[in-house]
């Protein structure tokens, strides 16, 4: 058959092509056959969080980025990483110098090597950053209860960083929450480079030792802070990030857990 006989109108063979013709058109317009770019998911559409700005509240600026070098053994072999968390900043607002971190402990899982500084650097705002050695003083002991508190060689002065004070009592269910920190798994917050939060979201379960939230967090955002609005723009340092799915899943270990640990800052 030659190229003339396919484009003759009066041959059989061309109301063949142009059977076939169509029904690719038709089956390259149902839905799935599009060459179009995927639609993003509906999580990715939805993500609250946002990154820190100029115009973001002050008190992201107690939340830090916490590098820990950890040592790890795998099949006989000893393997060094780094462990880059979150932690805040916290303390009494009266005082001039602010010297205590609180983080997860989870990220202070793998620190063994005593020699090798733990490193809280505070970038939101400061330019240039603020980075400070430290060092652990109490800790939960286990995912059970995974907080830890560190403090820091050389204080912070209060001219330079936002301190948070801690809740005097316990959150509120009813009241809304936030949560910061520096998550490395997504683009949003350039990888773990910069500060990102979620500024409200709500408390929707808990227990004495673990609270749950419908916040968006992710890996990085560990040791993050929570907090929650008081009277006269005050926020409230309520507890830090344990765990998060990225979905609007999160847990947090409430500072009734480790008050008592706190009470020299208090």
């Amino acid at each position: 058959m030659t190229i003339a006989t396919l484009i003759n109108p009066t041959s059989a063979h061309n109301h063949v092509f142009a059977l076939l013709l169509g029904l690719c058109i038709f089956l390259h317009s149902m839905p799935g056959h599009s060459d179009a770019p995927a639609t993003p998911s509906i999580s990715e559409n939805t993500d609250p969080r946002q990154e820190f700005n100029h115009y973001s509240p002050s008190w992201l600026k107690a939340v830090g980025k916490l590098r820990v070098p950890g040592r790890i053994y795998r099949s006989g072999s000893l393997t060094y990483q780094w462990e880059d968390c979150s932690a805040t900043l916290v303390g009494s607002n009266s005082s001039a110098r602010a010297d205590t971190i609180v983080t997860a402990w989870h990220c202070l899982e793998n620190y063994r090597d005593l020699s090798q500084p733990i490193l809280f650097t505070l970038a939101a705002g400061q330019n240039p950053p603020i980075q400070r050695e430290a060092y652990r003083l109490f800790d939960g002991g286990g995912m059970y209860a995974d907080w830890a508190i560190l403090r820091l060689f050389v204080p912070v002065h209060s001219d330079h960083a936002t301190v948070l004070p801690i809740h005097p009592t316990t959150a509120k269910s009813g009241i809304s929450i936030a949560m910061a920190g520096y998550s490395r798994q997504t683009a949003l917050g350039d990888f773990g480079n910069r500060l990102t939060f979620d500024p409200m979201c709500s408390i929707t379960q808990r227990s004495d030792d673990v609270v749950e939230s419908d916040c968006h967090a992710q890996k990085g955002a560990s040791g993050g802070a929570v907090v929650q609005p008081g009277d006269n723009g005050t926020f409230w340092f309520v507890g830090v990030i344990s765990e998060g799915d990225g979905q609007g899943i999160s847990r947090f270990v409430p500072v009734d857990v480790f008050r008592a640990a706190l009470k020299p800052v208090q």
